[in-house]
């Protein structure tokens, strides 16, 4: 019996945020040489929003909804993400407190 490809779907949890990194490009010096992407070791720090979580609770119990939305394009504490791998893509989480800006 063949087994089905079943996407998976992912709805982050409170003010949990599922992105997916942007590429890191190959970087041109002024020689003219490129730098390829394999060779930089930092990792991205922004990414496209693919899910978000309902939003946070306060002391009160009252629902702070997160301030980003799906498709929004962020940038993000480059330590402060959980590295995911969703039907063999990566992703990362990120709690709204690790989000730096949205980018327009």
């Amino acid at each position: 019996m063949a087994k089905k490809d079943k996407k998976i779907t992912v709805m982050p949890l409170a003010d949990r945020i599922l992105l997916k990194p942007e590429a890191v490009e190959a970087e041109k010096r002024s020689s003219g040489i490129y730098i390829p992407e394999t060779s930089q070791k930092e990792k991205p720090e922004r990414g496209v929003v693919v899910a978000v979580g309902e939003g946070k609770r306060n002391e009160n119990g009252q629902l702070i909804p997160l301030r980003v939305k799906v498709g929004d394009t962020v940038m993000f504490s480059k330590y402060g993400f959980d590295e995911v791998k969703i039907d063999d893509e990566d992703f990362y989480i990120v709690s709204e407190s690790q989000v730096l800006a949205i980018l327009k």
